[in-house]
């Protein structure tokens, strides 16, 4: 897949570079023609007497940056639980490019291209980010233990064109001069990049980002948004995030599925849902009834 110039954010500009997603990194079970749709139909899921979610749907279109939103308790991280692997659902659907996910544990649903962060940083503080990185590289290596350890030709060649696509992604995502480091010298704000930049090294077709500014700095978040967007315009990945940051989900997602108490109450374009009667209620309560206007026109929202 062709890659195109990459665009920063206001810190730490680095010049243009062109980065691609080549044939032979492409995910098991995928293509390389494009991104695969993701199709979530009718998803409920129960713990003991509480539904999490009650006949969820939407689809993320392929190649697009889909919001999932909603306030806290909506079901949006069971969602993301479910997609990838972690969660069961009651009943209901999940299929990525003709691949039914709802029976797959999560590393199978990684093997077909699916790449997650979290809302709390889940990387290996001790290690150096080079270290973390290559650990996205697992899936996708072929040498075995045996080879690892006895230094086989085939393994050292391995290592260093896992190394080089390191550095790649690396210099992508802004953290080429960090590679050395031990992760957890690092500032916040770019730990969060070390974790999405070791998501693209799985080489993933679908990106779910979990709160992927959260606790960031103004200058931070608009540095991220614009790495995000990079991502789905450079390489084509499809993107489903969580967001808390109003004005960052209105100004970067191209459709957004508001949950609420585990229910969906509105889906769409951006426009339509931050003027949504029912969007406004869920997030603003009885404030909402002598408001006027949308959800987000102004920035930030928390």
């Amino acid at each position: 897949m062709d890659g195109m110039t990459r665009r920063r954010g206001e810190s730490g500009a680095h010049p243009a570079r062109r980065f691609r997603m080549t044939a032979r990194n492409q995910p098991v079970g995928t293509s390389a023609d494009g991104p695969a749709e993701l199709v979530v139909s009718e998803v409920t899921v129960r713990f003991a007497g509480l539904t999490a979610l009650d006949a969820v749907s939407f689809t993320v279109a392929p190649g697009s940056v889909h919001a999932l939103i909603g306030p806290n308790g909506a079901g949006k991280s069971t969602c993301f639980n479910v997609l990838s692997g972690v969660c069961r659902a009651a009943s209901g659907s999940v299929r990525f490019g003709g691949v039914e996910l709802t029976c797959l544990r999560p590393h199978r649903v990684a093997a077909l291209g699916v790449a997650r962060t979290f809302q709390n940083i889940a990387l290996s503080p001790h290690l150096t980010v080079r270290d973390n990185l290559m650990l996205g590289r697992h899936r996708l290596t072929r040498a075995g233990f045996v080879s690892a350890g006895l230094r086989l030709p085939r393994a050292g060649r391995e290592a260093v064109r896992h190394g080089a696509r390191v550095a790649e992604i690396a210099e992508f995502a802004g953290v080429r001069d960090v590679l050395s480091v031990p992760v957890g010298l690092l500032p916040y704000g770019v730990r969060k990049r070390v974790e999405l930049a070791r998501a693209l090294c799985m080489e993933p077709r679908l990106l779910l980002l979990d709160e992927p500014v959260a606790g960031m700095t103004g200058g931070e978040r608009r540095e991220m948004a614009a790495l995000i967007e990079s991502v789905r315009e450079s390489l084509g990945i499809s993107i489903l995030l969580v967001e808390h940051d109003m004005g960052m989900v209105m100004r970067i997602a191209d459709a957004v599925t508001v949950l609420d108490f585990g229910r969906r109450i509105a889906d769409g374009p951006p426009e339509e849902v931050r003027r949504d009667p029912e969007v406004i209620r869920a997030y603003l309560g009885d404030y909402a009834e002598g408001r006027h206007g949308d959800l987000g026109a102004g920035g930030e929202e928390a």
